[in-house]
């Protein structure tokens, strides 16, 4: 049976929104979230646009409050501008970011391709981010602290080192962005899997990621001792099984709460032929052709290990998102699969059922 939100969507929505921008797919996203903005700063339009999302089953991960099991994933609101309005659209939880601890721009542009005929993404954006003060600003502006959903949903923020700080001071980036973001969100997650900043996955090296990981639970302890703040660690889909499972054993007794699996993939399998005259560009592969290897990684992690995690990449379909459910997500985050269904996605995976 058709979903008609979902037709309408694909036939009336998708081709204004990838038509605007002259066909730029940054500029068109830019221009979509002035749209979310302006329309989800009121009560009035935020009542409206939850009329069309009657929501899902809430789930609690230790100390964590979900409002469903459909969060949007860190990149698509870097600088938490449409953050009162994401609740409104069906997501139970946000992440923010990835920023940075100093604004940057990231890197030159063009850094964002569609390659529609494949459900896909490249970006190479490189965390273009206004820096952690103005994230943490703006949010002190929206009233938001941790535990308080005072945008209605949980939120995370997902943190990130500047492009121009060498990897041996990786950590005191990551440290900042913990200590001025940390009053502001219910959980942090640690992006060192990102393809588009030079090095960055280097950090996922074993003893990198002890090093890393022990001084922000440090710090998490530090400012609240009867109850840190969550840390998870997003991982890159592109990892073997051993690297993975190295990374656990680092991760063991690091604190952390749990796990974000994954991030887009610097590989191109999977491409339409039409679509491979773009596969050339440089960046982060998102969309339907990473759908089967993020949820094989996925699958490896729960299998190895007991921490939550939250499943993203690929998810197109509530029956990907059932996948990923069935292979030991808690809950699992969108992106391009929102770019391209829309609100009907969210809804779909909102009417899953354990079982179903």
């Amino acid at each position: 049976m058709r979903d008609p939100l979902l037709t309408g969507y694909r036939a009336l929505i998708r081709p204004v929104l990838f038509g605007m921008g002259g066909g730029d797919p940054e500029v068109a996203h830019e221009q979509a979230l002035r749209m979310l903005q302006a329309t989800t700063a009121t009560a009035a339009g935020r009542a409206a646009l939850r009329l069309l999302h009657p929501g899902g089953d809430p789930v609690r991960i230790g100390s964590l409050r979900f409002d469903n099991r459909v969060g949007l994933a860190a990149g698509l609101d870097k600088r938490a501008e449409v953050v009162r309005g994401w609740s409104s659209l069906g997501f139970g939880h946000v992440e923010l970011g990835t920023v940075t601890p100093q604004p940057q721009p990231g890197n030159p542009r063009p850094r964002v391709f569609r390659l529609p005929a494949s459900g896909a993404v490249i970006n190479r954006m490189g965390f273009p981010s206004g820096g952690a003060e103005q994230m943490a600003r703006r949010l002190d502006a929206l009233g938001v602290r941790r535990g308080n959903r005072a945008v209605g949903t949980t939120i995370g923020i997902s943190i990130g080192k500047n492009k121009q700080t060498p990897l041996e001071a990786a950590v005191e980036d990551y440290l900042t962005c913990f200590r001025q973001l940390a009053p502001h969100a219910d959980y942090i997650a640690v992006n060192v899997s990102s393809p588009n900043t030079p090095g960055l996955r280097e950090l996922q090296n074993a003893d990198a990621l002890t090093r890393l990981l022990g001084e922000l639970t440090s710090a998490a302890r530090q400012a609240d001792p009867g109850d840190p703040l969550p840390i998870l660690v997003k991982l890159a889909p592109d990892l073997t099984r051993p690297a993975v499972e190295q990374l656990l054993a680092a991760c063991e007794h690091s604190g952390i709460s749990g796990l974000i699996a994954g991030n887009t993939t610097t590989g191109r399998d999977g491409l339409a032929a039409s679509d491979l005259a773009k596969a050339v560009e440089a960046g982060g592969l998102s969309g339907h052709p990473l759908t089967r290897r993020a949820r094989e990684v996925l699958g490896w992690i729960t299998s190895a290990s007991d921490w939550p995690v939250i499943g993203v990449g690929g998810i197109m379909t509530p029956a990907d998102a059932r996948a990923m459910f069935d292979a030991g997500a808690r809950l699992v985050q969108l992106y391009t699969g929102w770019i391209y269904s829309g609100p009907a996605l969210v809804n779909g995976i909102n009417r899953l059922r354990p079982g179903r």
